[in-house]
């Protein structure tokens, strides 16, 4: 028989575990409530968006803010926006990082090459944005251009071109500056995954005649494809979120709102609209981690 004294009672588990719970509580559980909550209220956060109706406009109910989410001009190029980061931003930092990880990893100073491919991302991106504002400047007085890609534009008998005011290009000079600072993440997770790979299977390919790039295509990226799916939901969440590149360079100006950005705008003079921005957005990247989830358990089910 075990002495009393060393059975342990049911409610001892939950003295380890309430440090945990009550961190939870306070930085994630209260903070989303609340938000959830102030999402159905008013401008002047006093009272429920449904008291906000008059007769000369149409009463849409307590879900005014939310109506505002997903229909407001504003708010659907911010959502357009967003789609087009996930499009372009996710496939280009993956195969950049890729290309990185493989390139890096036939170089003898591959540690020194990784160091410098990596470091954009021990820059602020607030820093980050400011770097690329100086890159991408246009001088429209016809002067001395002082920004790099301009001169070097100018210097080859171009004509400059307003990068960050064009609408035809500045979401994809906003996209360049992400990639640029995403793309050695995405490298030190590939070139982790490379690094397992079994070099007998690599080595019995190429001894079979198999070249590089079917080596590379045919059996690397396979046998990394589950990597590769981690990298890219955990891209696809960076860019649902993404703010300071567009905050710092555009300021959601010449259409190049973004979600997150309309959330901020918003926080001060209707903080009902902002939370609810800050909700949809949440409500955006659950199914991603649900993914991320159901990806891990099917791997820890097939060990």
């Amino acid at each position: 028989m075990i002495p009393s004294i060393m059975k342990q009672r049911p409610w001892v588990p939950l003295l380890y575990m309430l440090p945990a719970l009550i961190v939870m509580f306070v930085f994630v559980i209260y903070p989303m409530s609340n938000t959830i909550y102030l999402s159905f209220l008013n401008r002047s956060s006093t009272a429920p968006a449904a008291t906000t109706c008059v007769e000369s406009q149409p009463c849409w109910g307590s879900f005014e803010n939310y109506r505002y989410a997903i229909t407001n001009p504003d708010m659907v190029t911010a959502l357009r926006n967003n789609a087009m980061w996930l499009i372009f931003m996710v496939p280009g930092t993956i195969i950049v990082g890729l290309l990185f990880a493989v390139l890096a990893d036939r170089v003898k100073y591959e540690a020194l090459a990784k160091s410098i491919i990596f470091m954009p991302m021990a820059i602020s991106f607030i820093g980050a944005g400011i770097i690329w504002r100086f890159v991408y400047y246009v001088d429209t007085t016809g002067s001395h251009q002082i920004g790099l890609l301009n001169a070097i534009i100018v210097a080859l008998g171009g004509e400059p071109v307003a990068w960050l005011v064009n609408p035809a290009v500045n979401n994809f000079a906003l996209m360049l500056v992400g990639v640029w600072l995403w793309s050695g993440f995405c490298m030190t997770i590939l070139s982790a995954s490379l690094k397992g790979l079994p070099s007998e299977v690599l080595e019995a390919a190429r001894v079979d005649g198999a070249n590089e790039w079917y080596v590379f295509t045919r059996i690397m990226v396979p046998l990394i494809m589950p990597t590769i799916v981690v990298v890219a939901t955990t891209m696809v969440i960076n860019v649902l979120k993404i703010f300071d590149i567009v905050f710092v360079m555009t300021g959601g100006n010449f259409g190049t709102e973004v979600i997150a950005n309309r959330m901020f705008k918003l926080i001060v003079t209707d903080t009902g609209r902002s939370m609810a921005i800050a909700v949809v957005l949440v409500l955006f990247t659950i199914p991603v981690m649900i993914f991320n989830v159901y990806r891990f358990r099917q791997q820890e089910a097939a060990r």
